[in-house]
C-alpha cells in the first residue's frame, strides 16, 4: 500500500517539472521583445509551441518551439523571402503554408537581421484587420 503515496509523489514532481519546461528559446524570445518595446503595441501569447508576438490580435512573429523563428509574412512574398538562406515556409498539417516562414536561428543571429525579419512580420500584421 506505500506505492500509491510514492506515485502519488512522483506525479506531482512530474508535474511541476512539466510547467516549468519551456520548449521555445527564451533568449530569442527575449530578442524579439526588445525588438519591439518602445515601437509597437504587442501582445504574447504560448501559441504553436513557441511563444508568439501579435500585433492587434494577429501573430506577427514567434520564438519557434521547433528552433528559430516562425514569421508571418505576405503569402504573395513567399518565393522571395524564401529565397534568403535560412528561410522556407513553414510545414503544417503536413503541408508548405506561403505566408507562414520558418527562419533559421543562424539567419537571425545579428540583431540588425533579427531586427529586420522581424519588421517583415510587423508589417504584415499591421496590415491585416484587428480581431
Amino acid at each position: 500500500m506505500t506505492t500509491l503515496p510514492r506515485v502519488g509523489r512522483l506525479l506531482r514532481r512530474f508535474t511541476r517539472w512539466k510547467n516549468e519546461f519551456v520548449a521555445y528559446d527564451t533568449e530569442l524570445a527575449d530578442r524579439i521583445r526588445g525588438v519591439l518595446l518602445g515601437k509597437v503595441d504587442f501582445t504574447e501569447k504560448k501559441m504553436f509551441g513557441g511563444l508568439a508576438f501579435l500585433i492587434g490580435g494577429n501573430m506577427a512573429v514567434s520564438a519557434s518551439g521547433h528552433g528559430g523563428m516562425l514569421l508571418r509574412a505576405d503569402p504573395a512574398a513567399s518565393d522571395e523571402l524564401c529565397s534568403n538562406p535560412g528561410v522556407e515556409r513553414a510545414i503544417m498539417q503536413g503541408r508548405a503554408m506561403d505566408g507562414w516562414l520558418r527562419v533559421a536561428e543562424t539567419t537571425i543571429a545579428s540583431d540588425e537581421t533579427l531586427e529586420q525579419w522581424v519588421q517583415v512580420g510587423v508589417d504584415y500584421a499591421r496590415s491585416l484587420p484587428v480581431k
